[in-house]
């Protein structure tokens, strides 16, 4: 017990720095998703290429080799990037990868007739997405997504091995300094479950929230 109370000021620290970069991955891979997505869904054809060669190979790379590869193999090409934002490039690469599969698969579920009724109607390309696709894509995108992110906020632990004092470095550190190794990695699953448990169950009150809505 006396090892978790001295623990919890640097926990807290490290808990911060978990949800900062989680935050930024989520922020920037849901917009480079959307767009990389609606690309390969109506972009021409070396743009969907570029797009299902982008989604294909970052899906299919570890996540640990992938910020591996930022951090180490940017330098060799002349982009030198801090430990910090070489784990948050590799995190959003690899969440964007997957934001683009939630988009295409949501999309793709809306009959065809929606975008010609919108084209009918003399709606243009953005109105036709913004007022007719959307909306109704956005009930099946939401709870995929939503569990995708507590993937983003696991995989922030491993932005550790870069250095980077976040939630699992912390409990690393505080471990090396009290020698309790049980009851800190403990502390550390049940911060990270309770976090991700609020997000399952925030997916779950959504697929209830649209669930009696009907095509």
């Amino acid at each position: 017990m006396a090892a978790i109370v001295y623990a919890l000021p640097f926990l807290l620290k490290g808990l911060l720095i978990t949800l900062w970069v989680s935050a930024i991955v989520v922020a920037l891979s849901l917009g480079i998703g959307i767009v990389f997505g609606v690309g390969l869904i109506y972009g021409p054809w070396p743009v969907k290429l570029a797009v299902r060669f982008f989604s294909d190979c970052i899906r299919g790379i570890p996540i640990l080799v992938l910020i591996f590869i930022v951090y180490y193999g940017f330098p060799a090409l002349g982009l030198h990037i801090v430990a910090f934002w070489a784990g948050v490039v590799a995190l959003t690469l690899f969440k964007s990868a997957q934001v683009v599969e939630y988009v295409r698969g949501a999309v793709l579920s809306i009959p065809r007739g929606q975008m010609e009724a919108g084209m009918s109607i003399g709606l243009t390309f953005v109105q036709r997405l913004r007022y007719v696709i959307f909306p109704q894509a956005t009930r099946r995108f939401l709870p995929p997504w939503i569990n995708g992110v507590t993937d983003a906020v696991k995989g922030s632990a491993l932005i550790s091995l870069l250095g980077i004092v976040d939630l699992m470095q912390s409990i690393n550190e505080v471990i090396g300094r009290t020698y309790e190794a049980m009851p800190l990695y403990l502390l550390g699953a049940f911060i990270y479950f309770a976090i991700n448990y609020s997000l399952s169950s925030l997916s779950r009150r959504m697929e209830r929230r649209y669930s009696y809505i009907r095509e």
